[in-house]
């Protein structure tokens, strides 16, 4: 298969091919390394290569899943990979090769994807950025020199330059839908506890979800359908469905009521391009037929990332512990990045009245979020205050931490509420600022109600096509 033919498919499409027998999947694996080895140097956006695993399971025989032949990424975080190194991007945590699939790699298998290796990350996850000391920074392919979002950046730089059509992801505060806006993907932070968790810290609070990026809604929608469901022990009721979400993609979403609102934690306004992207999306949504009204959330921020900030942080001082109790030692000076050191440092002297006294506020906050959505179906922002900054503003290595809190806190900000109500929200790339970087716009739904945001982003990928842009690092 050409080098460009490769990237000019979906996931779905490239699937169709295969099962024509118009392309096999050693082919489709073998353009797919030779688009990692071409941009990989530009963008570090993959860190681990199983190439030759990767040649030896597209020889067959394959799972006549959605997704048979198509090459596949795993985020280096939280999913395990038989055999596969795990450094959630830590020179701390490591593991030097995972003993087992998680069962959501096991259903990733079963899609019929080929694993070719795994994404950057930044260390644990914790900023919007993808940026540390083990993985270094990960650039966007529409300008290298910019951020690709964080934490699932690696993801959506493979992504949108066309070495995968989709890829694992995951989002316990946007890490999903970040990454994103900032390369003009398709980014869906799913329901709660619709696909299986990782490992025991994404369930412990509940905020993290995986799923995947991708170039276009029906990938999403499909590979969505391939991992939804309950896996063993369980203790939620799983979210249900009337219908595959890939159905919901073509059909009609009527007439949706949609909130819309600019909006910030801190109080100060967005830029002056994520003003405008906003109404130029109203407009649009108004010309299809729906009700666009202008209505905040009503919650007070600063008490909710108070909350949040304590919950969070006892988390992951528990988390190390683990850690800890793994590797048989604590953490040597300079061993953590000084994002993991802080949040380590500052969860230990969190006790347990504080800590359960930020999962009761969160809770109460919640329930006004979730009272909120009675008035509307969908509720539009921006997913971020600004388009994509450069990587040396916006690095956590080299920036004073406290800058670099309010450097990160002007640049985001609407996407952590929904990871604590755990309604699906999604990000669509529906328009690129000046500069030519993209300007993704975020749809969120009631809790279970994905269908509803694919519905609707079907609509407006018809109406606002965007899969025929492409970045400066494609060709």
């Amino acid at each position: 298969m050409a080098f460009a033919e490769y990237a000019d498919h979906d996931g779905l499409g490239l699937a169709a091919l295969v099962k024509k027998g118009e392309v096999s999947p050693a082919e489709l694996v073998e353009a797919a390394i030779a688009r990692i080895e071409r941009h990989n140097p530009t963008l570090n956006a993959v860190v681990h290569k199983a190439y030759d695993e990767a040649r030896k399971v597209a020889a067959g025989p394959l799972p006549e899943g959605p997704f048979q032949g198509v090459p596949f990424l795993i985020k280096d975080l939280g999913a395990q990979v038989k055999g596969w190194p795990r450094s959630s991007g830590s020179n701390y945590a490591q593991v030097a090769a995972d003993a087992a699939d998680s069962e959501l790699v096991r259903r990733y298998r079963a899609s019929g994807v080929v694993l070719l290796g795994k994404t950057n990350t930044p260390e644990f996850g914790i900023p919007g950025v993808t940026q540390s000391e083990r993985l270094g920074p990960c650039g966007n392919p529409w300008n290298p020199e910019h951020i690709s979002g964080g934490s699932s950046g690696g993801a959506a730089s493979a992504t949108a330059s066309g070495m995968v059509p989709l890829a694992h992801a995951s989002d316990g505060l946007g890490s999903i839908r970040i990454p994103a806006a900032n390369c003009g993907l398709v980014g869906m932070k799913i329901t709660r506890d619709r696909t299986p968790i990782c490992e025991v810290v994404d369930g412990a609070m509940g905020f993290s979800v995986h799923h995947v990026v991708s170039r276009t809604v029906r990938d999403s929608a499909a590979m969505l359908d391939a991992t939804d469901g309950p896996q063993p022990g369980d203790p939620f009721t799983h979210p249900k469905k009337e219908r595959p979400f890939l159905d919901e993609v073509s059909r009609s979403p009527g007439k949706l009521r949609i909130a819309w609102s600019n909006e910030t934690p801190s109080g100060r306004p967005m830029g002056d391009e994520m003003l405008a992207a906003t109404q130029r999306t109203v407009e649009t949504l108004k010309a299809l037929g729906h009700e666009v009204f202008e209505m905040g959330l009503g919650i007070d921020y600063r008490l909710m990332y108070r909350a949040q900030g304590l919950v969070s942080a006892s988390n992951f001082a528990a988390s190390i512990m683990r850690w800890v109790e793994a590797l048989g030692r604590e953490p040597e000076p300079g061993e953590l990045g000084p994002l993991a050191q802080r949040g380590y440092d500052g969860g230990r002297r969190v006790s347990g009245q504080q800590a359960l006294w930020g999962w009761q506020t969160l809770r109460l906050i919640n329930i006004q979020i979730l009272e909120r959505f009675q008035a509307f179906d969908v509720f539009l922002t921006p997913t971020m205050s600004h388009p994509s900054p450069r990587i040396d503003w916006l690095d956590p290595l080299t920036v004073d931490i406290k800058e670099f809190d309010k450097r990160q806190a002007a640049t985001y900000g609407t996407t952590p509420p929904f990871n604590f109500t755990g309604q699906p929200s999604l990000s669509l790339p529906l328009w690129q600022s000046e500069a030519n970087l993209p300007l993704g716009m975020m749809f969120t739904g009631r809790f279970g109600d994905e269908a509803t945001l694919y519905r609707l982003a079907g609509q407006l990928e018809k109406e606002l096509p965007w899969i025929g842009r492409k970045p400066a690092v494609w060709n």
